[in-house]
């Protein structure tokens, strides 16, 4: 067969299960056709033992003719020419025959198979109906069946199957045709897992016994490769595999112990020295060969390897998984180069680099044959691996035969070639036609210099090809990197140098330390060679500062530096710039004064902390920064600077010289949802990208640069920093700088450069951001209270605070303040001023003169110099405002809404405050500056006007609701229209006391009046007060001013509580009789008429009255109706009485309900009509507004129950109209006789539960 070289043929194993057929071979003849076609057409499940996973197989089988040498003779563990069942065939039909010929011969056959212990058999007798017409006495077809039955198959009777007229297209010819099928490939299957599963047993025997001495590898390795192959021949690649896997692993364990020092003695076979390196071979299925050498132990540890490797990649290749091929020859290859040094197998230098070079190639050129261009394609990150694997190899090749050096090889390396190449042996018959076989490749290219470089070059530019394809740039560059070296050691730096800078590219952004270094010294070899000085500098100076580089080569690289600075060019002002990171590492940058912000002409000092990278001391002429100014924006503060802590320090990153890029600065950033301020989103977000985004060139890196940065050169006059001759010693160095300050605005360093000579070290870009403010401030006048609260009434301190900015504070400079009546300022004799430096210094102190008029009080400045503070106390007081008080229901406490107009004081948490508002006419300005001061009023003043029957007293309550405690002394209480009728006579009490923080105090006096009681009463309380803490304090007034109004007392209200009859006292849950009296005790004057509703009828006067009665503390349930209407004529004593139902829930003295009386006020629009109590009280719920919550629920509870003996009418109100009103009465106008009284109530006699109200 002709072997094909482009479509290498997939050879496939020819072995097929052994079938033996005896008996009648002509009939066997003409049916063979028809079984082997029909038998692999449908599938069998395959159940194994030890738990494995069924399996659908398709069964094909070989038949051979009965031979007794076919048999397994004992010992033969074969699998391959194992016969695994044996069929008899017979056509007999008569009783003649069978017994003459047929049953002797059966009888024969299965004593034969007996005595081999073969257990797999069949006897088939074919039923042929032409042969049956020409027999006249023959018996029925089961009597030849029952006979074979009775004979060979009384235990077995499904051993004799009947195939009827299986030539025949009939029905029942195919049935019993189907039938013989399914019963072939069930005894087959039944004995193919027979006598697998004891194979297998016996190789596990076999295999546990690798520990005993004289045990072979090699032998268990043709037992476990015999199952393999009985599974490829049933087509189970995939166990077949599994079977080459578990040796390869089995021997990688034994080598790996080798090394570990612990041996076997059958490994001494592998370890004799390697003769032949003729790589991989891949074009047979079988390469019987080395399979030969293993069967004689010959075989060396790469012809085992080379021939396990064979077995597996063409299961993978049966399996379609040919891209594992190529991940597994990667790691065969670099695994067989371990084994061979843990061996210890000699081998002649470069015999490795050839055989994986010829395997790398072997492998591709296999997988080519077996896919089509467009699946190489799509799959080339599983080749390219061998690519570049056979690249190194071949580079490796090349610098061992000397094709590689400027001069090409000498004889020395002529006698290596020629070695190399006789290991290589003879080329291998598969690849003698082709022109691109691996083995001609390598001949080829170790022939000559030039075809070295070509099949290199070829080599190098397929592998970075196939990197770049599939997105791995780091592993082209690497190829390039490889590449770089060939050149340069051909002498070609230029071509080198493209590639190097590639591979820098990928070191320097990952931060490779070690690569960068040697990476960079070839670079800087390169440009050595071809004069690129600025190019050869740049890399010199960060050699220079690679502290991976010794000393020596350190201060070789920065001794080129500083020899070329001190050359003179011939050029004027020709210089070259260079990275300051190579010189140099910014460590921080310290302001005086720490808050960067100075006023203009200030002195700001930058003091500069770097560390030198330089092996050397370094003589810079000049360090300077470049300085960006902006002007100050109106009305603009000084905002914070990133990277500026609160020391005024700004920390510069600790990255390397190597970093291609800043390091990067994330910040979180969260959204809230605007409607429940719920997170919906967060982020991060960078804030130097206009730092990270910058445009780089493909081929060009930030530290190696292919042109110099642009010289910067500052223009007369232009702002910077400069420090002159500053010699930077290795290691930290500091660095004074004096900032200019003569204009306000800000200014932002942005470039720094250190000169040496002719080579400039230049930073770019400043990062992070430094910047410091200069300002020109407008003079400012402050006030300030020195206690958190300024107490109004007291002398207080405040702080006068003067910022001159730019202003000069000169001779005869003053304050003139307006005076005003409530906050003059006190005069003092020792009042100084404090002069203060920007930085918070003491400068000077003076005595300030104060001179006050009727209208302004004048304040003369001592003399200060600009951006100073200027600083003195003055004593002001405010007097207290005599005002009426107010509740937060806007009413006083006498019930009568507040009418006072509008003032200056307002009232925040409990304390009324006082806000003053001062003129400031200031020397600096034609406009005056108005300020303020709130003062806040210690005391909180109420006043309540009591009743007894016809007596009225008023009680004062004063409480502290300062945080200082006073001395209150002189409590009085006047009547400012001064009433000849009227006396208020004090009820005892201290004339002074002590008055703690939230501290009250009562006071009470008794109004008496001779006559008419007045309609209403102004008053003053007055007192004098001073802190308690100060003994010679200054008694300090303190006025409250109010008014009463509806003195008299209208109506007196008393009640009684009744037993029930027959009872002396009241009992719980009894009905008692609560009779109510309503007496009017005077006429009612001018302003009774106005605000109550008269009624005239029949010469009578009404008004009329709402009462209710209620219990707030459950002690009482009101039966019946809790309120009703009453019109109570208008006259001196007139009485009227309520009747109603209580009954009291508790036992114990109780105290009375509550009576309450209102005015009842219709409606001005609707027309009169004569009120109807039902009707009002239905109402009641709705009318009744100025009621508490509690006071409804237990009204509305308890309104339902009984009647009120009340006058009324039966009449209806009209539906819709608006409704009445109820107003109460003013403070003092009603007097309640039952308040304090209380009724003594028994418990019932059923209670078991006593339960007793004590009050």
């Amino acid at each position: 067969m002709e072997i094909h070289e482009e479509k290498p043929i997939i050879y496939t194993m020819e072995n097929k299960p052994i079938v033996t057929c005896a008996g009648d071979q002509n009939l066997f003849t003409a049916l063979f056709s028809s079984l082997t076609q029909q038998l692999p057409k449908e599938p069998m499940e395959w159940r194994r033992s030890y738990g494995r996973a069924p399996k659908m197989i398709y069964l094909e089988a070989n038949f051979v003719q009965f031979k007794e040498d076919l048999l397994p003779k004992d010992g033969n563990k074969a699998l391959l020419t194992f016969p695994f069942l044996h069929i008899y065939w017979t056509d007999c039909c008569d009783t003649e025959s069978y017994k003459a010929s047929v049953k002797e011969d059966i009888q024969r056959w299965q004593n034969v198979l007996r005595l081999h212990g073969s257990l797999d058999w069949l006897i088939v007798v074919v039923e042929n109906d032409n042969k049956k017409k020409n027999k006249t006495n023959i018996l029925p077809r089961t009597s030849i069946m029952d006979k074979i039955r009775n004979d060979f198959c009384n235990k077995q009777s499904d051993r004799c199957v009947a195939l009827s007229d299986p030539l025949k297209e009939s029905s029942r010819s195919q049935e019993s045709w189907s039938s013989f099928l399914i019963k072939v490939r069930t005894l087959l299957l039944m004995s193919f897992t027979r006598n697998l599963g004891r194979f297998e047993d016996d190789m596990r025997t076999m295999r546990e016994k690798r520990t005993e001495p004289g045990w072979s590898f090699c032998d268990y390795f043709l037992v476990q490769e015999e199952l393999a192959f009985v599974f490829e021949m049933l087509q189970q690649f995939e166990d077949a595999l599994v079977q080459y896997d578990e040796l390869d692993a089995l021997f990688t364990q034994y080598v790996l112990n080798f090394g570990a020092g612990d041996g076997a003695n059958w490994l001494g076979s592998f370890c004799h020295p390697v003769r032949s390196w003729n790589g991989l071979l891949l074009r047979r299925p079988i390469d019987m060969e080395k399979r030969d050498l293993i069967q004689k132990g010959e075989a060396s540890l790469l012809e085992l390897r080379s021939y396990l490797f064979s077995r597996q990649c063409t299961l993978l290749i049966f399996l379609q998984r040919p891209w594992e091929v190529t991940s597994r020859a990667l790691e065969l290859l670099h695994n067989c180069v371990q084994e061979l040094r843990l061996l210890e197998v000699s081998v002649v230098c470069g015999a490795l680099d050839c055989w994986v070079f010829l395997s790398c190639l072997e492998v591709l050129h296999r997988i080519e044959g077996c896919c089509d261009q467009s699946q190489l394609e799509a799959n080339i990150s599983h080749t390219v691996g061998l690519w570049t694997y056979a690249t190194e190899k071949l580079k490796c090749l090349g610098e061992l035969c000397g094709l590689v050096s400027e001069n090409g090889p000498n004889s020395e390396d002529l006698n290596t070639t020629v070695d190399l190449l006789a290991g290589l042996g003879t080329e291998r018959p598969e690849t003698a036609n082709s022109l691109q076989s691996p083995y001609k490749k390598l001949k080829e290219a170790l022939s000559s210099v030039e075809a070295f470089e070509k099949h290199y070059l070829e080599l190098s530019h397929a592998a970075m090809e196939m990197y770049r394809a599939i997105g791995r740039l780091r592993s082209a560059r690497l190829v390039g990197k490889s590449l770089a070296e060939f050149y340069m050691g051909k002498g070609d730096p230029q071509s080198a140098e493209n590639f190097l800078q590639e591979s820098l590219k990928s070191y320097v952004s990952e931060s490779w330390s070690l690569p960068i270094t040697h990476t960079r010294k070839q670079m800087a070899q390169c440009q050595k060679q071809l004069q690129k000085m600025e190019e050869y500098l740049q890399t010199s100076a960060l050699l220079a500062s690679d502290a991976n580089l010794s000393d020596d080569e350190r201060k070789h690289f920065c001794q080129e530096i500083l020899t070329f600075s001190s050359h003179t060019s011939e050029v004027k002002d020709q210089r070259v710039a260079l990275s300051l990171s190579s010189l140099a590492q910014l460590q921080e940058l310290r302001f005086r004064p720490t808050s960067a912000l100075v006023h203009v002409g200030a002195a700001l000092q930058l003091e500069l902390r770097l560390c030198s990278l330089m092996p050397v001391p370094m003589q810079v002429q000049q360090l300077s920064a470049s300085v960006h100014f902006a002007l100050e924006q109106p009305g603009a503060t000084a905002h914070k600077r990133s990277g500026q802590n609160p020391a005024g320090t700004v920390t510069f990153p600790a990255t390397s010289p190597m970093s291609l890029s800043p390091a990067l600065e994330l910040c979180e950033i969260q959204e809230h949802s605007p409607s429940d301020n719920t997170l919906s989103s967060a982020g991060m977000i960078c804030k130097n990208m206009h730092l990270l985004m910058r445009h780089q060139d493909s081929t060009t890196s930030v530290d190696t640069p292919n042109t110099a940065p642009s010289i910067v050169t500052m223009e007369d006059g232009a702002q910077m920093l400069k420090s002159n001759d500053v010699t930077l010693l290795p290691g930290n160095n500091s660095i004074i700088f004096t900032a200019p300050t003569e204009k306000a605005g800000t200014y932002t360093l942005r470039q720094m450069w250190a000169a040496v000579g002719r080579v400039q070290f230049l930073l770019p870009h400043i990062y992070p951001l430094v910047q410091y403010d200069v300002y020109s401030q407008e003079p400012q006048l402050t006030i300030q209270p020195l206690t958190d609260n300024l107490l109004a009434g007291l002398p207080q301190q405040v702080k006068f605070t003067i910022l001159t900015g730019h202003y000069t504070v000169k001779k005869g400079d003053a304050l003139q303040m307006s005076n005003t009546d409530c906050m003059p300022v006190l005069n003092s004799s020792t009042c100084s001023a404090r002069v203060l430096s920007s930085s918070g210094d003491l400068i000077g102190e003076s005595v300030l003169s104060i001179q006050s008029s009727e209208k302004v009080t004048s304040i003369s400045l001592p003399l200060t110099p600009p951006y100073h503070t200027l600083e003195f106390l003055l004593d002001v007081l405010c007097h207290i405002p005599s005002c009426l008080a107010r509740t937060e229901s806007g009413r006083l406490t006498n019930g009568q809404i507040n009418h006072h107009s509008r003032s200056r004081t307002r009232f925040n948490s409990g304390m009324a405050v006082v806000d003053q508002k001062v003129s400031v006419d200031c020397p600096w300005s034609i406009y005056s500056t108005l300020l303020s001061l709130t003062f806040h009023v210690p005391f909180k003043v109420k006043h309540s006007l009591l009743s007894a029957g016809q007596r009225k007293f008023i009680q004062v309550c004063l409480q502290n609701v300062s945080d200082t405690n006073f001395l209150l002394r002189d409590q009085m209480l006047t009547e400012n229209q001064h009433t000849v009728s009227v006396e208020l006579q004090a009820l005892g009490g201290p004339t002074a006391s002590l008055v703690l923080s939230q501290q009250c105090v009562f006071s009470v006096w008794e109004m008496k009046w001779s006559g008419t009681p007045p309609s209403t009463l102004d008053c003053q309380f007055s007192a004098g007060f001073a802190p308690a803490d100060t003994s010679d304090a200054v008694i300090r007034p303190y006025r409250y001013d109010f008014m009463l109004e509806r003195v008299s007392t209208v109506y007196s209200v008393r009640a009684e509580i009744c037993p029930s009859a027959g009872e002396q006292h009241c009992h719980t849950g009894a009905l008692c009789r609560l009779e109510v009296s309503l007496t009017r005790l005077s006429e009612p004057d001018d302003t009774d008429r106005c605000d109550e509703e008269l009624i005239e009828a029949e010469g009578l006067r009404t008004t009329r009255l709402m009462y209710e009665v209620m219990d707030n503390n459950s002690n009482w349930a009101v039966c019946g109706k809790s309120s009703g209407l009453v019109s109570m004529p208008v006259a001196a004593m007139a009485t009227h009485k309520v009747q109603m139902e209580v009954m009291p829930l508790f036992a114990g003295h109780l105290p009375y309900p509550n009576i309450r009386v209102f005015k009842y006020l219709p409606h001005h629009t609707s027309p009169v009509i004569p009120p109807d109590t039902d009707s009002c009280l239905e109402n009641d719920s709705l009318s009744l507004l100025d009621k508490g919550l509690e006071d409804q629920g237990d009204t509305a509870s308890l309104r339902s129950r009984g009647s009120v003996h009340s006058v009324g009418s039966g009449e209806q109100q009209p539906r819709g109209l608006p409704m009445p009103k109820r107003e109460p009465f003013a403070s003092g106008q009603v007097f309640v006789s039952t308040q304090s009284r209380q009724v003594l109530v028994l418990p019932g006699t059923d209670d078991h539960v006593l339960e007793v109200n004590v009050t």
